[in-house]
């Protein structure tokens, strides 16, 4: 296969795949293929409700580059280069769950031919690729691996709602299952990015790089929010000891904060989970995790601690949250650690209002249980306000107003002036 015969299906159409597919469709005839005919119909209208992939950019695509977006796997087995960039969630329990990865494969098992290629991009603990998805793709088509079709792993960096970083600005790790076929997929890869890439060794080279890249920055914000718990206890501004910190030049300038969304807060589960098959116990992971996922409880305690201090009943009384997403300006909600905040407060009191402008309501709603406005009514006081994710529109509002006279205004996100909060994460 040369870059000339390469014909292009991108499985999964979600905040990784559509930017992926969107991007390949400029050099490439592409498909993108999703289960959920409801997303593929919106795509095919022009709207991209996840707001990755502007609504001119993705019409573009569609009447211009010849993208085209289907449910129907006749459509793809013309295609010859499968790309996999499905969900890699975890269970309650914390293990991996590969069942949307299996069915991905299984889809592509029945589609491809003898030559054609799969990269698999979800972010998975090293050995998946080979290990679980190729195995799959050999029963159901029949082909031999390596033999008859090839692999490679190339492991997605998109960072939701973030405009300068998009997928064809990053430099992206590529890997195949044979020297030839690395050099193919790293190829084709360096025909869409403006940064090109680097030529992992192995896929599993290639699988652990992208989970190590997440895994660290929840070891580092784990130990941000510790040092928030400490400093607050010793009645120091953690935000001020940073500042001061940061003006050594190898110091890393992190903030701590709810770990949320479908990588930061999830990835590190795969590698933990992996490591113990080896009779490894990864305990700092381990304990950055639990320490993280505690930290939207801390936030609601450290809420309650103020208003007692400031002699305001904590029964029944009324607090607004301001955002629900995991990240400022963007709509995705995927692993929110609002809602343990939210949770956390409600046994206390019913009256708990939730804005977010970014969120879509019926989503929201649907998935979290929470009944959201995207800004907080008019006139309305509260006797707590929290500044749980930093939207550019929130940052317009008078914070001052939204309390009562002797109000709680406590910033999880740090970015609110230090005069007008009564504490901050």
């Amino acid at each position: 296969m040369t870059l000339s015969d390469i014909k292009i299906c991108v499985i999964g159409l979600g905040y990784v795949g559509l930017p992926l597919a969107r991007l390949f469709s400029t050099k490439y005839p592409t498909i993108g293929f999703d289960l959920n005919p409801h997303r593929v119909a919106t795509l095919m209208s022009g709207h991209d409700y996840t707001l990755e992939i502007d609504d001119q950019l993705l019409r573009d695509a569609i009447a211009n580059h010849g993208l085209r977006c289907t449910s129907n796997q006749q459509d793809i087995k013309a295609c010859n280069f499968y790309i996999v960039a499905v969900p890699t969630p975890v269970n309650e329990d914390g293990t991996p769950d590969l069942q949307p990865l299996q069915s991905a494969s299984q889809i592509v098992g029945k589609a491809i031919s003898a030559g054609d290629i799969v990269v698999y991009e979800s972010t998975v603990y090293p050995g998946v690729t080979e290990e679980v998805c190729v195995p799959i793709i050999e029963e159901v088509s029949g082909l031999a691996f390596n033999k008859d079709f090839f692999a490679g792993y190339s492991p997605e960096r998109i960072n939701p709602g973030d405009k300068l970083h998009t997928v064809e600005n990053i430099p992206k790790v590529t890997s195949g299952s044979t020297p030839q076929v690395a050099d193919l997929i790293d190829e084709l890869y360096n025909t869409v990015l403006t940064r090109g890439t680097h030529k992992a060794s192995s896929i599993k080279v290639a699988e652990a790089s992208k989970i190590i890249e997440n895994s660290q920055r929840d070891v580092n914000i784990a130990f941000m929010n510790e040092l928030a718990k400490i400093f607050d206890a010793m009645g120091i501004d953690t935000h001020d000891v940073i500042e001061a910190a940061s003006s050594k030049w190898n110091f890393i300038k992190l903030r701590p904060g709810l770990v949320g969304g479908h990588c930061i807060s999830v990835d590190p589960y795969y590698l933990i989970h992996k490591s113990q098959v080896y009779g490894v116990f990864p305990r700092l992971m381990s304990n950055a995790r639990s320490l993280n996922e505690s930290m939207g409880e801390y936030v609601a305690n450290r809420v309650i601690k103020l208003m007692n201090l400031k002699g305001i009943l904590v029964k029944d009384s009324k607090i607004l949250i301001l955002g629900i997403t995991f990240k400022e300006n963007c709509p995705d909600i995927r692993n929110t650690k609002v809602v343990d905040v939210y949770h956390a407060l409600r046994p206390y009191t019913a009256n708990i209002t939730v804005c977010d402008p970014w969120a879509d309501a019926k989503h929201t709603e649907e998935c979290l249980h929470i009944a959201i406005s995207p800004a907080p009514p008019a006139a309305e006081k509260y006797d707590a306000v929290i500044l749980a994710v930093a939207h550019d529109a929130f940052m317009q509002l008078d914070f001052k107003s939204l309390v009562k006279g002797n109000g709680v205004i406590y910033d999880v996100t740090g970015v609110l002036p230090k005069a007008i909060v009564d504490g901050r994460l």
